[in-house]
């Protein structure tokens, strides 16, 4: 069975590899890419790299590599159709039938309408007698009607089917309250209501749709929150809540927290430029999003040990954009909304003013476990603080820290940045290394394997693995080197047929991601695709450098025809002569 691109985009974006591939492995992330152990063959070095930014894994030590499909497929041992099945029920994403794109764009839209009503719904028994006690718990926390009103906030009733009655008496079927995660099905097959007996919070998508929920409870029973899962219009670990206020300020700053509370508390006290993540960890699908409309992000995360630990995380993970990152030590209770409950507005912009960058923020956290008195453990800070300061490659950074590590411990400068010195340049070394170790491996095992022709034309195809590779990167260099080319000019078939079937949707004007490819190819042509496209580090990404791998596979091409002079006849050999006199 063959899938549209639209559905494959769908199965795609709401089946996040990480997510997938994290129960089989223990993932570390760092930057835009995650390693772990294969859990294809044995090893006891990382090997195993999944990028975020593609969406994609390979393993340099057994060339296994892929989209989020093709993991499903070899670690669960199916067959094409099977796991993008298992991805669907996932993710709650129905098979597709003929019209599939119009049924999902229409379900899409039965969604957002049942959230809409939903919402409604809610915030109406809010003010009814059956919702008063989520109105007394709101007035506890000291929110008015105003900021009430304001994020939309209501109360799901405490009964097994009140909002469904509701929504199927407005025309809204089971199915598709389902769908939306407002209803789900028992054991027994009974319809009921995801949320029951909770404040509700609406979660808004920056064009001002309703997308999905939060419910709290009002007492000690568990789970403290009920959250919407993964849908068609939403998806978890990409929303940020609140940001369709904060994105409206004019400042360039954001204030990152971790929940509705404190968020709605902050709104309530002025500072309308406060947000937060869902789910239960940050991610960087949230941070790409936040620096799109912040330059600078404040983490203001409860001062607990569980909220200076997210924060850490955080930290690492907003690294990896452009933004300016600073924590705030909150100071007076456990998180925002506590403070500003007991201090008010103006003891909170003094601790939002005091905020430190993340290289304080690190030295601090660590500074807090020695002796500094003593001897032994200035030296065992200092190596702790030296290392943090050896991933920096600003010599201006490390200059400005190591000054004032030397004046509060009484160390010469020069020792400190001869040791920062000399921890980047082990990090240096062994980073090169493993790179050196994972390219060798991949090129005299995994491609050998995959694409044994290479081996016997290695010019030729490393130029079409160029060329492919570039085409990737740069589909507009297609359209104009098409007709450079032909298909003979080709020495290995597999590239050839990469080749062609880049080409068929390029013809198309459609989408090259290499998750719309593996329909047509095994789960080893889709580790060495994955390869070629991760040489974009290495590429020019120029049309000359498109046209000189032509020019090589072309050169190439000529050496294979061309005869052995005792198999040529008299014209021939005068003829090869001649074209080598006019070159």
């Amino acid at each position: 069975m063959r899938f549209s691109d639209e559905f494959l985009s769908e199965v795609k974006d709401r089946n996040d590899i990480v997510d997938v591939i994290s129960p089989y492995v223990d993932l570390r992330i760092r930057g835009r890419t995650a390693t772990g152990l294969c859990p294809f063959h044995n090893e006891k070095t990382p090997s195993f790299t999944v990028y975020l930014d593609t969406q994609s894994y390979y393993c340099f030590g057994c060339g296994a590599g892929g989209d989020v499909i093709t993991f499903v497929k070899t670690i669960e041992s199916l067959d094409y159709t099977e796991a993008v099945k298992a991805l669907a029920e996932r993710s709650g994403l129905p098979l597709p039938a003929d019209g599939f794109d119009s049924s999902i764009a229409k379900m899409k839209r039965r969604i957002l309408d049942a959230n809409r009503e939903a919402a409604r719904f809610f915030y109406k028994i809010l003010y009814s007698p059956e919702g008063r006690k989520g109105l007394d718990y709101f007035a506890s926390r000291n929110l008015s009607k105003e900021t009430i009103t304001h994020f939309g906030l209501g109360f799901a009733p405490d009964r097994w089917d009140g909002l469904l009655r509701h929504l199927k008496s407005m025309g809204f079927t089971e199915s598709e309250l389902i769908a939306a995660n407002l209803a789900k099905k028992t054991q027994k097959g009974n319809v009921i209501d995801v949320f029951r007996n909770r404040v509700m919070f609406p979660i808004i998508d920056l064009r001002g749709s309703v997308i999905a929920f939060g419910g709290r409870v009002l007492d000690d029973s568990k789970p403290k929150y009920v959250n919407t899962s993964d849908t068609l219009v939403y998806k978890k670990s990409q929303g940020v809540f609140a940001l369709n206020f904060a994105k409206r300020g004019t400042g360039k700053t954001l204030i990152l927290c971790e929940g509705y509370m404190d968020v709605i508390a902050y709104h309530q006290a002025g500072f309308t430029n406060a947000v937060a993540g869902l789910g239960t960890a940050f991610t960087p699908e949230q941070a790409k999003l936040l620096s799109k409309y912040g330059e600078e992000i404040i983490l203001s995360y409860d001062s607990d040990e569980a909220g200076q630990k997210a924060a850490r995380k955080a930290v690492k993970i907003l690294s990896a954009t452009p933004v300016r990152i600073k924590v705030a030590r909150l100071q007076g209770g456990k998180d925002p909304d506590e403070i500003l409950k007991k201090y008010g507005k103006e003891k909170m912009r003094e601790i939002l003013s005091q905020a430190v960058g993340e290289i304080d923020f690190d030295l601090q956290r660590i500074k807090a476990d020695y002796d500094l008195s003593q001897p032994e453990e200035k030296i065992a800070y200092l190596g702790k603080a030296t290392d943090i300061l050896s991933d920096f490659s600003s010599s201006v950074k490390r200059d400005v820290y190591a000054s004032k590590l030397s004046s509060e411990l009484g160390v010469s400068k020069d020792a400190i940045e001869a040791e920062i010195k000399k921890k980047a340049r082990q990090k240096a070394k062994r980073a090169g290394r493993a790179f050196f170790e994972k390219a060798a491996v991949f090129t005299d095992e995994s491609m050998k394997r995959v694409n044994p022709e290479r081996q016997k034309y290695p010019a030729a195809a490393k130029a079409e693995e160029t060329l492919i590779a570039s085409i990737l990167h740069n589909p507009d260099f297609y359209y104009k080197i098409r007709d450079k080319i032909n298909d003979d000019d080709f020495a290995t078939s597999l590239n050839l047929r990469i080749y062609r079937l880049i080409a068929a949707r390029l013809e198309e004007r459609k989408s090259t991601d290499i998750t719309y490819f593996s329909q047509d190819l095994s789960p080893e042509e889709m580790g060495y695709l994955v390869r070629l496209e991760a040489m974009r580090e290495n590429l020019g990404n120029t049309l000359k450098e498109c046209t000189d791998c032509i020019k090589r596979m072309k050169e190439e091409k000529e050496e294979r025809e061309q005869k052995k002079p005792s198999q040529m006849t008299d014209d021939e050999w005068l003829n090869m002569f001649k074209r080598k006199n006019d070159q």
